[in-house]
């Protein structure tokens, strides 16, 4: 007899409600997902929360009386749960979302900005997907969770002694869960570290902002990748929304190319393209990274890494928010071995020390 397939209970927090019931309507529409209750506001919402005991919350951004990173913060240490939030694409919008996936929201939706009907439709076919992965995503480690490094701590990692190198790649991909992921990797590494590219899956709008939050807290300096940019030691690149990212290479110097294209995989950026451009053009001199995401983006990009001789590593199941873009990597051979996420940093730095000191 066949499994009975889960259905998904969301929760719908929005202080309007035309939106509270346009989304509800349109996630009710979908076989695989149910609405148990709406709230408009958090106050509401918390109490809905212990009583219906939603899998997902979906959430919006700016709300009176408590926006939604405000609600994330009190609410994620005491009751995780995978939240979606549903952002404007104003640029306070897109400030607040941000500061909700540092605060433990999943992923996020952006409200259409025009052509409402169209728009509409295509933002709760994404919704409706973002939700369903929301509901495998684990949340738990944000249970009592405890407050970031204080940037004292930060200083004192920027100042670990590490050989410069000017030949060295370091190329990471995720997605789901990935920008708190990123942060903690990146966060770990010190100034004079190789050269950095990363996928992140973001649309477009939305990675400059993420770089330029980045680049206060890292040793490194941060910034998305303008096309022509070169790959070089203390700089970070950030794939721009919608734009694939590929490395080069030009004698000793490698730099990266930017343009629009087909999804691969099912995105742009993509990590694959990325990572089979980083096999081709650096080949040994390169290390790759697999962080949380759904999906297998990249999976076989890191497996033509590893073949062309490059180090590569992918976040552990315990730690990943989403267990699939890490795990792929992994069964199809491309990670040498699976990394608890607060370790993933100074394992990387250590396989760069150890490539230096390879003749």
């Amino acid at each position: 007899m066949a499994a009975v397939k889960k259905v998904v209970k969301v929760l719908v927090v929005d202080d309007s409600s035309l939106v509270r019931q346009i989304l509800s309507e349109g996630l009710d529409a979908d076989p695989g997902i149910e609405v148990v209750g709406t709230a408009p506001n958090p106050f509401v919402a918390r109490d809905k929360i212990v009583q219906l005991k939603p899998d997902v919350l979906t959430l919006d951004v700016e709300m009176p009386r408590m926006d939604g990173v405000e609600f994330l913060r009190r609410l994620m240490p005491q009751y995780p749960i995978p939240v979606v939030m549903v952002s404007s694409l104003t640029q306070k919008g897109k400030q607040i979302t941000m500061d909700a996936l540092e605060a433990g929201a999943v992923d996020f939706v952006s409200k259409p900005s025009i052509g409402m009907a169209q728009g509409l439709n295509a933002m709760m076919a994404e919704l409706c997907a973002k939700v369903k992965i929301a509901a495998m995503a684990n949340v738990s480690h944000w249970k009592h969770k405890q407050h970031g490094m204080l940037p004292s701590q930060r200083q004192c990692l920027s100042k670990t002694a590490l050989a410069e190198s000017t030949d060295k790649v370091i190329a990471i991909g995720a997605s789901t869960g990935g920008t708190e992921a990123i942060r903690q990797v990146i966060t770990s590494f010190p100034a004079t570290m190789p050269g950095v590219i990363i996928v992140q899956h973001m649309p477009p709008g939305f990675t400059a902002m993420f770089a330029e939050r980045l680049n206060h807290l890292c040793a490194m300096e941060v910034k998305e990748a303008v096309h022509g940019d070169r790959v070089r030691p203390g700089l970070v690149l950030i794939g721009e929304g919608g734009k694939h990212l590929t490395l080069s290479r030009s004698g000793g110097i490698y730099k990266v190319k930017c343009a629009p294209g087909e999804n691969v995989c099912g995105h742009c950026p993509s990590v694959e393209v990325m990572m089979q451009s980083v096999a081709q053009a650096a080949g040994s001199n390169a290390i790759g990274v697999m962080l949380t995401g759904m999906g297998r983006d990249g999976a076989d990009g890191m497996l033509a890494m590893r073949q062309a001789g490059a180090r590569t590593l992918a976040q552990d199941e315990k730690t990943s928010v989403v267990f699939g873009m890490p795990k792929e990597a992994w069964t199809r051979g491309g990670a040498e071995r699976l990394v608890a996420l607060p370790d993933i940093g100074r394992e990387v730095v250590g396989l760069v020390e150890e490539m230096a000191r390879v003749p």
